[in-house]
């Protein structure tokens, strides 16, 4: 008896849109808009400040701040930088960062007034003679990555252990945010500079490419890329069932393009408080991938068969204020089929949309977690062959956290799954019929968990992961009965 055979042919399917309960599309920014340096502004309760979120500035190192113990609460820019940092012991070498060329001037000429002698410019704001001071104990260090420090450093000196020829070592211990951005307030998003993201291929068949601003490009589709994106293609072999025929082979094809982007915010103590009121930290980003699943996949065994292909970081600096707080993302971009071994697939599906991953805390109430999604599907084109069930999905686990220590991670899954049953039938006077039913199907997965490392931020710890909270929507695409 031979096996059901159907061709489904859709090129006329209306765009399909999912949007998860309660959830909206998350308003982007561009790369541009994150060239503005922080500035300082005074809040209108006149205690605490507003404090810009931006990308730090490119091409120049980025000042430590310094929050002076026994100060006026306010941490200033300083000229100092950490030279060396040991993570196993916490001693770190602080020195007074390179400065920039003055201007030539005439060394009779005096500096006009309210000019800083030998520069003519004014002094840069948040900035004063106390913030260059060498460091004390008590004081609290923040530096963009520095030697030992890939992640940067968030620490407070506990111990000056004297002068060396690279500077001032001293002992330092963990400390919190909090410590840092006291009493002021902060809220914004920066995207994600796609060239300072590094990839690790995986597999064999991944290409890289990204864009951004000037006109810069990178890699063989960069040329098509909208600016701040990235995008990874891939071309990877999927098990084949053991009986299938060699014509059968099958594989996953395509490509993921993102434009990530942070989100951070925080909403210091008042009148001797601890720890913030509030505070959020998030990773959010356009998302499109078009990929195509073809052949006889494996039955899966256990869990279904996940197939990294590529490993992404990126260690972004935004500059809050005055403070470099550094970001660390992750990514591993992956394949994922689960199949029964028994139903041939030829599928093609595209998909567009947004998420958001984070965590959200309020004094009083703790940390929440937040996921959102808005996708689309757009119309595929499909050959089910035989019975069986088949589930495709191209996606990415992604973690975002602060000076190296993770606070939230997630895995983003948009899927396509089809299914195909056969059905045969004879009766005594020697009639056959064969007739099935098929069904594809559109969707996406999202899960995460926050975790405990969200404590730099200066909230209480919580002794568990707390989980995102399983998100998944599925809509029809097409689905028929066949027979003769």
């Amino acid at each position: 008896m031979r096996m059901l055979a159907r061709r489904l042919l859709l090129p006329g399917l209306t765009t399909l849109a999912l949007t998860a309960t309660g959830c909206s599309s998350t308003p982007h920014t561009t790369a541009a808009d994150a060239a503005a340096p922080a500035t300082l502004a005074p809040s209108g309760d006149g205690t605490s400040q507003q404090l810009d979120v931006a990308a730090a500035p490119q091409g120049t190192p980025t000042p430590a701040a310094v929050a002076r113990a026994g100060g006026k609460g306010r941490t200033e820019q300083s000229s100092l930088k950490v030279a060396s940092y040991d993570q196993a012991t916490g001693r770190a070498v602080i020195a007074k960062a390179p400065q920039g060329p003055a201007p030539s001037s005439s060394p009779s000429k005096k500096p006009e007034p309210g000019k800083t002698p030998g520069t003519g410019k004014t002094p840069e704001p948040g900035k004063s003679p106390e913030a260059d001071k060498p460091v004390a104990v008590g004081d609290v260090i923040a530096s963009a990555p520095a030697p030992g420090a890939p992640n940067g450093l968030l620490a407070k000196v506990t111990e000056v252990v004297g002068k060396t020829d690279r500077g001032t070592e001293v002992k330092t211990a963990s400390t919190t945010l909090a410590s840092v951005l006291n009493e002021d307030k902060a809220d914004g998003k920066v995207p994600v500079d796609p060239s300072s993201v590094t990839v690790e291929p995986l597999m064999k068949g991944v290409t890289f490419s990204w864009a951004k601003t000037g006109g810069v490009k990178f890699g063989p589709e960069g040329a098509k890329l909208p600016l701040g994106n990235l995008r990874l293609d891939v071309n990877a072999a999927v098990d084949t069932a053991p009986d299938a025929p060699a014509s059968a082979g099958a594989s996953v094809s395509g490509f993921v393009q993102l434009a990530p982007q942070v989100e951070f915010s925080y909403d210091g103590a008042q009148g001797g408080g601890s720890g913030p009121r509030g505070a959020f930290l998030g990773m959010s980003g356009d998302w499109s991938s078009q990929w195509k699943l073809q052949g006889r996949a494996a039955a899966s065994t256990g869990a279904p068969k996940r197939i990294p292909f590529a490993k992404l970081h990126s260690a972004p600096v935004i500059q809050v204020g005055p403070v470099p707080v550094v970001v660390n993302l992750d990514l591993t971009c992956y394949v994922q089929v689960e199949a029964d071994g028994r139903v041939t697939l030829d599928v093609q599906q595209d998909v567009k949309g947004d998420f958001k991953v984070g965590g959200s805390y309020a004094l009083g109430k703790g940390w929440t977690p937040v996921s959102q999604s808005n996708v689309k599907s757009t119309p595929v084109t499909a050959t089910v062959t035989a019975s069986g069930k088949v589930k495709g999905a191209l996606g990415a686990e992604a973690s975002v956290g602060l000076y190296g220590a993770v606070g939230v991670s997630a895995d983003f899954a948009p899927y396509l799954r089809g299914e195909a049953e056969a059905k045969a039938s004879a009766s005594s006077d020697g009639k056959t019929s064969l007739s099935g039913d098929w069904a594809l199907y559109g969707g996406f997965d999202l899960s995460g968990n926050l975790h405990l490392q969200l404590s730099l931020f200066g909230t209480p710890l919580f002794e568990r992961k707390i989980p995102l909270g399983a998100l998944n929507r599925e809509w029809a695409l097409a689905s028929g009965h066949a027979g003769r």
